[in-house]
Formats: C-alpha cells, sequence, structure tokens
C-alpha cells in the first residue's frame, strides 16, 4: 500500500435475467480486467449474478442452486489474484432466502453479508421473496465452503494496515440508521455498496448526493456499485451509475447508461487521520459487536493516478471561485464588523504597502465600514515609505486608498529609523535583519500610535502563508490589533483581490490589477539601479505555490513529509523537478516548526477555511518542538 492509497473499483458488468452461466463469465471477465489494472477491491451490483429483475423466479430452486455453483466458480476463478471482491447473490439459509453481497478473495469465499432493510414500496417488492437475518451472526455453506454470516462483517487485509471494508445493500443506505454507521463506527475505513437502484428523474443527483453525505458524514471511502443495462426493463430502466467517494468527494463517477467500470484511489491513511483528528470519540464504539475476517491484498500493480489540485484553498471550477470568494470576504468583514462593534473604535488604521495582502485587508475593511454604516473616511490608510519602496507600489498605495475613498496619510520612516540605528549603534551600510526588522517594527509603531490617537485599532494584514512560514517580523508586521487575513493563504489572496477588482471595476479595477501584477516582496531592502523591487520573496523562502500546497496537506491532511513530497512531485512535475520539491518542502518543515513562537502569539482573527494556525483554535503545537523526525521522512 503506497502512502496509504486503495485502488478500488465500481463495475457494472452485462448481465442476462436469469441467465447465471452469462452472468458469471462476466463476472469473472471483469474481475481480471480489474485486478490487471491494479483493483484491490472491486465492488458488482446488487444481485448480479442472476439479475435484481428475477420476480418470482427467486422462488425456483433451479436459479437458487445455479448461483450457489456460480458463486464457488467465481471464487475459484479469483486463485491468486488478492483482490477484495463483492458480488451481489441470493443465498438460501435454513430454508429462507436472503439478498447478499458475497466476499470473495484469492479462491475463497470470506463471508456473506444480507440485506438489512428489505424495500416495499413503490416499484419494490423484496420482502415477498427475501428475509431479514434476525440473527447477528451465523454460518452458511456455499459451494463446500462454510463461512461466516452475519451483518456485522468488517474484512480486513492482514498485511495493508488501514485497508479495513464492509458491505451494505441498495436500500441499507436510503434507511435512516444505515448499517455503515455501526460499520465505519467499528473500523470500517471503506464501505461498498451492491446496488440496483433504478433511474427516474432526478434520482442521479439525489444518489450521487447521499454518497458523498455518506461519505462525509463516516470519513469513510464509498464504492457504489449499480445495476445497468441488462437488467428487465419490464417496468424499469436502470443506468449503472457507479459513484466512488472519499470523506465528501467524488473521486470517480460512471455516466449514466453506459456499463463499465470506475475507478479510484481511497487514502485510507487520509481517513484514519481525519477521524483520529476530528472524531476520535465516535470510532471503536461497537468494534466487540463486529467480526473481523482476514485477507490478504496485492498493491504490486497499484498505479496511482489520482490527481491533486494545485491550488488545494482556491476552487477550481470559475462559477464556484465566485460564490467562495464573496463568502470569505463576507466572514472576513463580519469578523471585523463585531470587534468593531464591540470595541467602539471610531476609526481603522491600515498601513498599505501597495502590495496584495495590504490592499486585501482593506477592502474588507471598506466592506465592514459599508455594512455598519461607517464613513469610508474614518479608515485611516497609511503609506509608511522606507529604504525598499519603489514608487510603483507607493503611487498604487495612494490611488487605491483615494479610489476607496478612505483618508490618506504618508508617515515616511526612513528618518526615524536612522535616528533609531544611531541610537542603538548600527551601521545603516549593513543591510542585516536588524537593517530590515527595524523598518517593520517602526511602521508597527506608527500605526499604533496613529490608531491611539485618532481611537482606532490597528487591522492586521498579514496572511496565513506568512504565518505559516514564520515570514513576519516580530512584533512588526506580526502585530495588530484584529487580523483579518489570517486564514487566508497567499495563493487565495490573489483570487480574492482579482474576484473584489471584477465587482468593484472602473479605476479601482485599474489599481488592483496593478497590484496583482506587483511582485511579492517586503519592501526592506533599496530597489535596483533601475528602481525596480530587488527583495523578491518567492526568491527567499519558495514559491507560495508549493508552500500552500505542503500547508494543506500538512495540517489540513495530516500526511507526513514523504507523502507530501510523492503527490507535490506528481502534481507539480511540468513545473518543478524533484530536487526543487524537496529544496523547498524542507524549507517549509524547518520553518514551520522553528517560528511557531510567533503563532503562539498572534492576534485574533476570523477563520474562513478548513485550515487556521490560531493557537486559541486549530493548530496548537510547542515552539521548541524539533523537526528532524519530518525532515528524514522527505528523504
Amino acid at each position: 500500500m503506497r502512502y496509504g492509497f486503495i485502488k478500488v473499483c465500481a463495475a457494472t458488468p452485462e448481465i442476462r435475467v436469469a441467465d447465471v452461466d452469462y452472468n458469471t463469465n462476466k463476472i469473472i471477465e471483469i474481475i481480471k480486467e480489474s485486478a490487471a489494472n491494479g483493483s484491490q477491491l472491486t465492488v458488482f451490483p446488487e444481485l448480479c449474478v442472476c439479475g435484481y429483475t428475477c420476480g418470482d423466479l427467486f422462488n425456483q430452486s433451479v436459479l437458487i442452486k445455479a448461483v450457489e455453483n456460480a458463486l464457488a466458480s467465481i471464487a475459484k476463478a479469483t486463485e491468486g489474484i488478492k483482490t477484495l471482491v463483492f458480488v451481489g447473490a441470493p443465498v438460501e439459509v435454513d430454508g429462507k432466502l436472503y439478498n447478499c453481497a458475497v466476499a470473495i478473495s484469492d479462491g475463497k469465499i470470506l463471508g456473506v453479508v444480507p440485506k438489512t432493510y428489505l424495500p416495499n414500496y413503490g416499484e419494490f417488492y423484496e420482502k415477498r421473496h427475501f428475509s431479514r437475518l434476525s440473527d447477528l451472526s451465523g454460518s452458511v455453506t456455499v459451494g463446500e465452503q462454510t463461512v461466516v454470516f452475519s451483518t456485522d462483517l468488517i474484512f480486513a487485509s492482514q498485511n495493508n494496515p488501514g485497508f479495513t471494508v464492509s458491505a451494505e445493500i441498495c436500500e441499507d443506505l436510503w434507511a435512516p440508521q444505515s448499517p455503515s454507521i455501526s460499520h465505519a463506527k467499528a473500523g470500517a475505513n471503506i464501505i461498498v455498496n451492491l446496488s440496483c437502484s433504478d433511474e427516474t428523474v432526478g434520482k442521479a443527483e439525489y444518489r450521487r448526493n447521499l454518497v458523498k453525505m455518506q461519505s462525509a458524514k463516516l470519513i469513510c471511502g464509498y464504492v457504489y456499485s449499480n445495476a445497468g443495462d441488462g437488467e428487465s426493463t419490464t417496468d424499469l430502466v436502470f443506468a449503472g451509475h457507479n459513484i466512488i467517494c472519499e470523506n465528501g468527494k467524488v473521486l470517480g463517477e460512471s455516466k449514466p447508461f453506459r456499463n463499465g467500470l470506475v475507478y479510484g484511489e481511497i487514502d485510507v491513511e487520509f481517513l484514519a487521520n481525519e477521524r483520529s483528528r476530528c472524531a476520535s470519540g465516535y470510532y471503536g464504539e461497537e468494534r466487540n459487536g463486529h467480526t473481523v475476517v482476514g485477507f490478504y491484498s496485492d498493491d504490486s500493480n497499484c498505479d496511482i493516478k489520482r490527481v491533486y489540485p494545485r491550488k488545494p484553498f482556491v476552487p477550481e471550477e470559475s462559477a464556484t471561485l465566485g460564490e467562495r470568494a464573496e463568502l470569505i470576504l463576507t466572514i472576513q468583514s463580519k469578523g471585523l464588523e463585531k470587534r468593531i462593534a464591540h470595541s467602539g473604535a471610531k476609526t481603522a488604521v491600515i498601513g498599505v504597502s501597495g502590495g496584495l495582502d495590504s490592499a486585501l485587508a482593506l477592502l474588507v475593511t471598506c466592506r465592514a465600514f459599508k455594512s455598519l454604516g461607517k464613513d469610508s473616511k474614518d479608515i485611516i490608510g497609511i503609506t509608511m515609505p522606507g529604504f525598499g519602496t519603489t514608487d510603483k507600489t507607493k503611487s498604487n498605495s495612494v490611488k487605491l486608498m483615494e479610489a476607496l475613498g478612505v483618508t490618506v496619510k504618508e508617515i515616511p520612516v526612513g528618518k526615524t529609523v536612522n535616528s533609531h540605528f544611531n541610537d542603538i549603534g548600527h551601521d545603516p551600510d549593513d543591510r542585516n535583519v536588524t537593517y530590515e526588522n527595524a523598518q517593520a517594527r517602526m511602521r508597527t509603531m506608527v500605526l499604533m500610535d496613529v490608531a491611539n490617537d485618532n481611537g482606532g485599532m490597528v487591522i492586521g494584514t498579514g496572511d496565513l502563508s506568512e504565518l505559516a512560514l514564520g515570514w513576519a517580523t516580530y512584533n512588526g508586521d506580526h502585530m495588530s490589533m484584529y487580523g483579518v487575513n489570517c486564514s487566508v493563504p497567499k495563493t487565495l489572496v490573489k483570487y480574492l483581490v482579482a474576484y473584489e477588482a471584477e465587482k468593484l471595476g472602473g479605476e479601482v479595477k485599474d489599481i488592483l490589477t496593478s497590484i496583482l501584477n506587483t511582485e511579492i516582496s517586503p519592501e526592506l531592502l533599496p530597489p535596483d539601479e533601475n528602481g525596480n523591487i530587488a527583495q523578491k520573496t518567492e526568491d527567499l523562502v519558495g514559491p507560495y505555490e508549493l508552500h500552500d500546497f505542503f500547508l494543506y496537506y500538512f495540517v489540513r491532511c495530516g500526511f507526513p513529509p514523504d507523502k507530501i513530497y510523492y503527490i507535490a512531485c506528481k502534481t507539480f512535475g511540468s513545473a518543478y523537478d524533484a530536487e526543487t520539491v524537496k529544496k523547498w518542502l524542507k524549507v517549509f518543515i524547518k520553518r514551520f516548526f522553528a517560528q511557531q513562537f510567533k503563532r503562539s502569539c498572534v492576534p485574533d482573527g476570523v477563520k474562513v477555511g478548513s485550515v487556521a494556525l490560531s493557537p486559541r483554535g486549530d493548530w496548537r503545537m510547542p515552539s521548541d518542538a524539533v523537526c528532524e523526525l519530518w525532515l528524514k521522512s522527505i528523504e
């Protein structure tokens, strides 16, 4: 099992109703095909060995005996194939017929799971033919094999920890108390559903949402295999709508009315970490009530093809991006509204540098003031030219403030900083960290004092990416009275500013577009000979698109660095070679650990997404933790 990935397959074979031999051959063909493609788990539809729509033919012993022989044949055909397979079949036990999921692997029938909830409404009349299991468990002989017969089974790989699977059947998912709930609580990371859900208008969307939400609710992988072409169309049509989900995300889905195979790669390490991180109290409670059945899986042919977005914090669909941007800006502004109203602040003071972060903070503050019915002139924007300020950034900062109608102040800090250098005996020609940080701290002092002088509060501009890397001067830009950007990563800041530019239009759009096209820089070192920015942040700490990728999968998903490195190389292969990815991942790990002391005392600020680093909320980490284990993991 590479990095926790389990390759799964939801398969809809071509069948003929009651033609058991034909169906058996098709099932065996697909088992071999899916195994050849690296599938470690293959799921077939409900009652697929004979067909769900057999009706009263289920009462015929000829059919039931043929199905029993077919299960033995399917098991024999899997000899040497270490793929866990679930097929749907009617199974007779003690004179009663059950609608079952039969688990098979490497020549053996492992167990039989009967359906818990039998629909008997509308087009369904399963109680006419099938029984519901009254006892929790027992045994059944299929062919010459006697195996466990129970609704409460967990099939657990003996060589791939975390690859744990339980089954439910069609209506079980629709029921208020789905069996998958207890299965997941007992330790099943993957739920399979053998289904024969007919197709009607709007049902595909409902079915998809149901599978997504069940996988999210249970923090599990969910493999849903649905019957398709070949079932009787006397009254119904079946579309073979197969769905593979992981924790609320669709990994694979078939188009309706196309029999075939759908693959996906479920990350059971992620699921286990997610359960441990946010819902550990729900899991393990019912483990004693389940029977665990072991099997051996083979991942030697499992080629991981799962694709990860390069910008995990940014929606991939443009329509969704607009909705998300509006929501985030609203969350930011509402957080600030509450703080301003509660504190009784008359003004808001912001250092506006001509960069992305301060532009976003200013836009958010303007929204908050508008919502509060306050005059935008009570927003005091201050540009504080220093040793590295360029004409472009200074001009953009002033133009933006004027266009938004806020009060503009220009307070140069160079003279005061040079006086400070003289006080502490620092040579201004020594452009070390003191040279840079003195400017940042001086700017913060100016902002704080102006806020005190005007009954206001200082609005922080630093973003989540800077907090993660510690790319902020302690007690400089690190400090404010409320940080509106503290859980917005740099890759998302760009999209929020671009969204607001389009929304506001006109002159504001032109200015924000210029800011978006400006290189990211703290501007603490003098410009080059042409007056351009000489100090470029991404040259110093690395590309923010990489760091935001690392941050998301390190904090949100709990991935170890070697796994992050693996998926980053696959994701950014065309943009960065493996050595470059490794270089910046090491930088991320080192800085993330070393700079925790700055995060341990950050100002208040609103959480907008699933990743935040406030010590009062999502991230509690000792400031003196050592990163050596994580660095070794990369190697």
